[in-house]
C-alpha cells in the first residue's frame, strides 16, 4: 500500500509540471533529403500527443504525422543515452543531454512555426520568427509532403546570396550565383542543376504563395549541408558561401614586344657631281710677253670652267675632275714697229732698231726667245694661254679629299710648242649638299714638256719643259633647293724652268661665277 501511494504521486507530479515524453522517430530516411551532403535521420513521425514509457523505451509515431513542440520542450533519452549521427553527419543532441562532466549549452531559439510548418536552423540562427516579419510574410519554415522535407525556395536561396526570379507565365523559377545555376518548375518532378536535368521525388509546388522544393535541391543545387535533426524535428541547414577567388591583381605588365625595327635602307652618301663657270677677274701675269700686265676684256676674256663627279669603284670612293683655264693678257710695246717687220721676223733688240734707249732700257716689245738666244721685237697683241687638265683622285679623308694624279695639257695663240705632262695632287671637293662650302687644291706638274722645231726655234729644235704647280682655293654658296650654287675664290700657277724655257711664268687672279650641281 505504502509502494502504491508513492507511484500514484510520482505520477501526479509528472502530470503537474507538464512533462510529456516524446517518442524518438524511426530511422527510415526522409525522401528528397540524399544531395552530397544532407543525410536525413528519419521522416517526420507521428507520436501520440503524450506518452510515459519506461527507462530506455521508445514511443512510436505513425508515418506522415507529425508532432510539435510547444517553445521551450524537448525530447528526453533514456538515462545514459544519446542521439547519434550517421558518420560524416552532424549529430545535434537535445538541449539539457550533455556528455560525463560537461556544462549544458543554453537551448536554441527556434520559434514557434504554425501547425504543419517545420523550423528551419540555417547556421545556427533560427530563421521563422523575427525574418519572417523582416521579409513581409514569405514562407521561412519547412514542410513534409510524402515524406520528403520541402523548403521555401527563395527565402534559402537569397540567404545563400543567390538572385531568385520567377516566370509566371511557365511557373518556372531561376536561381543563379557564380557557379550555380538552378531551375525548377512548379509541379514537374525535375531540377536542372548547372545544365544537367536531375529527377525528384516530389514536384515542388506552391505553399501559402510562395514555392517550396525539395530540400535535395539546395544541397545538390548550392552545395549545403543539410541534416534533420529528428528528437528537436528541426531542419538544420548549413552553407558556408566559398570564398570568392581574389580579384585579379592588375596583371604584371606585359612588356611590350620588341619590335625589331626592319633595317632603314642605308643612307645614300651624298655625291658630288657639279659644273661650274667663272670669269677671272683681271689675271695678273708674268712672262717673256707680260711684265705683269693685267688681264682685260679687250679681244677675249678670261675664264675657268670645271666639272667633278664623285663615284664608287671596286667599293673605294673615286672622284673624276677636270679644270680648264684661259687667261686673256696684253703684249705691249714702246716703239713704233720697224719698217719692214713681217710675221716669224726676228728683229734683234738693240738701239739701231730703237727698241733699246742709251740708257739700256728694254722696250716691252723685246721677248726673249726660247734656247736662251736673246731677244726679239714683238709687236703688240693680245695674248691667250689655254690651260687644261684632269685629275683622278681617290679618297683619304672627309670631307672629300682625295689624292690623285693628273694629265696637263698646254697651248697658247703664238706659235709656242703644245705642252704636256703628267703630274699628282691633292684635291678638296665642295660640299654642296650644304649651304655653304670651301674646296681647294694643289696640284703639281714635273715636266710638262714639248718639242719647239726649227718653224718656231730657227737655231732649235729644242725640247722644251716647265715645272708647273696649279692651285685654287675657293667656296661655294647655295640657293635653297635650287641647284645652282654661287662660285668664287682665287686661283693661279706657276711655272719654272725646266729645259730652254725663256723665263718663269705666274698667272693668277680672283673669280666668281654660277655652278650647277645634280
Amino acid at each position: 500500500m505504502k509502494r502504491l501511494s508513492t507511484g500514484v504521486l510520482v505520477a501526479l507530479l509528472a502530470a503537474g509540471l507538464g512533462l510529456s515524453a516524446v517518442a524518438a522517430p524511426s530511422s527510415h530516411a526522409s525522401q528528397g533529403n540524399t544531395g552530397p551532403y544532407a543525410i536525413a535521420q528519419a521522416p517526420v513521425a507521428q507520436a501520440t500527443a503524450t506518452d510515459t514509457s519506461a527507462p530506455g523505451t521508445t514511443a512510436t509515431m505513425a508515418p506522415g504525422t507529425m508532432s510539435t513542440m510547444a517553445p521551450g520542450t524537448m525530447s528526453t533519452s533514456a538515462p545514459g543515452t544519446m542521439s547519434t549521427s550517421a558518420p560524416g553527419t552532424m549529430a545535434t543532441a537535445g538541449p539539457g543531454t550533455t556528455g560525463p562532466g560537461a556544462a549544458a549549452p543554453p537551448p536554441a531559439n527556434f520559434g514557434a512555426p504554425p501547425s504543419g510548418q517545420i523550423p528551419i536552423l540555417f547556421n545556427d540562427h533560427h530563421v521563422y520568427a523575427k525574418p519572417d516579419r523582416l521579409k513581409q510574410g514569405r514562407v521561412l519554415a519547412a514542410i513534409v509532403r510524402g515524406g520528403t522535407i520541402l523548403i521555401p525556395l527563395r527565402s534559402m536561396f537569397e540567404q545563400m546570396g543567390a538572385t531568385v526570379s520567377y516566370d509566371p507565365g511557365t511557373r518556372t523559377v531561376s536561381v543563379t550565383k557564380p557557379g550555380s545555376d538552378v531551375r525548377v518548375t512548379v509541379g514537374r518532378p525535375q531540377v536542372t542543376i548547372n545544365g544537367e536535368a536531375r529527377p525528384l521525388d516530389v514536384p515542388p509546388e506552391i505553399y501559402q504563395g510562395h514555392v517550396v522544393v525539395p530540400v535535395r535541391v539546395i544541397s545538390e543545387g548550392m552545395g549545403a549541408y543539410v541534416q534533420w535533426v529528428p528528437e528537436r524535428r528541426t531542419v538544420v541547414v548549413r552553407y558556408v558561401a566559398a570564398t570568392p577567388p581574389p580579384p585579379p591583381g592588375s596583371p604584371a605588365p606585359v612588356p611590350p614586344p620588341v619590335v625589331t625595327p626592319s633595317p632603314s635602307p642605308a643612307p645614300v652618301p651624298y655625291l658630288d657631281k657639279f659644273i661650274a663657270g667663272d670669269f677671272i677677274l683681271s689675271p695678273k701675269v708674268y712672262n717673256e710677253f707680260s711684265p705683269g700686265n693685267r688681264g682685260k676684256n679687250t679681244g677675249g676674256s678670261s675664264y675657268h670652267i670645271r666639272g667633278a663627279v664623285e663615284f664608287p669603284l671596286f667599293n673605294l670612293p673615286w672622284m673624276l675632275e677636270g679644270d680648264y683655264r684661259v687667261f686673256n693678257y696684253p703684249h705691249n710695246q714702246g716703239v713704233t714697229t720697224p719698217a719692214g717687220f713681217a710675221p716669224g721676223a726676228a728683229i734683234p733688240c738693240d738701239v739701231p732698231t730703237g727698241t733699246v734707249d742709251a740708257n739700256g732700257n728694254t722696250d716691252p716689245g723685246c721677248v726673249t726667245v726660247i734656247g736662251g738666244g736673246g731677244q726679239t721685237f714683238v709687236p703688240a697683241f693680245t695674248v691667250r694661254d689655254y690651260d687644261f687638265d684632269g685629275r683622278l683622285g681617290l679618297k683619304v679623308a672627309d670631307p672629300r679629299i682625295y689624292v690623285g694624279v693628273g694629265y696637263m695639257y698646254r697651248t697658247n695663240n703664238y706659235g709656242y710648242p703644245r705642252l704636256r705632262g703628267v703630274g699628282f695632287g691633292l684635291e678638296k671637293l665642295p660640299d654642296l649638299d650644304q649651304p655653304f662650302s670651301i674646296y681647294g687644291s694643289a696640284w703639281y706638274y714635273p715636266n710638262v714638256k714639248g718639242n719647239c722645231g726649227t718653224d718656231v726655234c730657227p737655231t732649235g729644235p729644242f725640247n722644251l719643259a716647265y715645272r708647273i704647280l696649279k692651285y685654287q682655293i675657293g667656296g661655294t654658296f647655295g640657293f635653297g633647293k635650287s641647284p645652282l650654287f654661287l662660285d668664287f675664290g682665287f686661283l693661279g700657277d706657276r711655272m719654272t724652268n725646266k729645259d730652254n724655257a725663256p723665263i718663269g711664268q705666274t698667272h693668277n687672279g680672283p673669280y666668281i661665277g654660277l655652278g650647277l650641281h645634280f
